[in-house]
């Protein structure tokens, strides 16, 4: 059997250009015999982490009682985290950020993972997707070993679907057929 992998799409369109990218990177990573689980992120009930610190009391169970228990063990329990998230003011999304910061109640378990990185914006430039990127890999340098293993960046798409026909898909979908 192959990998565990998650992608977690922060995109809040369903159907938006990261969202889109994130399928075509599952189906390569599924055809390629990973086991593949997609998580919009938007359609999950994540509140914000309010540095309460129970979780520190409480061996790694949050205040709040939503769906981030059970994305935090997906992402103890996978081999390979994928984070999308579209450019918003030059960083990630509140969706995918807010899952990112309640990682905080079990963080030093997220450990060993191999991570790739999809990013979209309505820019034409690459530099205006690296401040999102950079917070990604900020979240990395937080995994203990963890490795970046490939960025994919969808620029000057700013409707959602935009990304279709372009070169994007494919890499997003060769990205996932190479998982191993």
């Amino acid at each position: 059997m192959g990998k565990k992998v998650l992608v977690l799409s922060g995109s809040p369109r369903k159907g938006g250009n990261s969202d889109l990218l994130c399928d075509e990177f599952a189906k390569g990573a599924e055809e390629a015999g990973n086991d593949v689980a997609k998580i919009r992120v938007s359609e999950k009930k994540i509140g914000y982490c309010s540095a309460c610190y129970y979780c520190v009391k409480s061996g790694g169970v949050c205040a709040k009682n939503d769906d981030m228990a059970e994305i935090l063990q997906q992402m103890i329990d996978s081999d390979i985290i994928v984070l999308s998230s579209p450019v918003y003011f030059y960083s990630i999304d509140a969706q995918l950020k807010a899952l990112i910061d309640r990682t905080v109640a079990r963080w030093t378990e997220v450990k060993d993972k191999e991570f790739y990185y999809i990013i979209t914006c309505a820019d034409e430039e690459k530099e205006s997707q690296e401040t999102t990127l950079a917070c990604f890999r900020g979240y990395a340098d937080c995994v203990e070993g963890a490795k970046e293993m490939g960025v994919i960046y969808g620029t000057g798409v700013y409707e959602a679907g935009e990304i279709k026909g372009r070169p994007e898909m494919r890499q997003a979908y060769e990205m996932g057929l190479s998982v191993k």
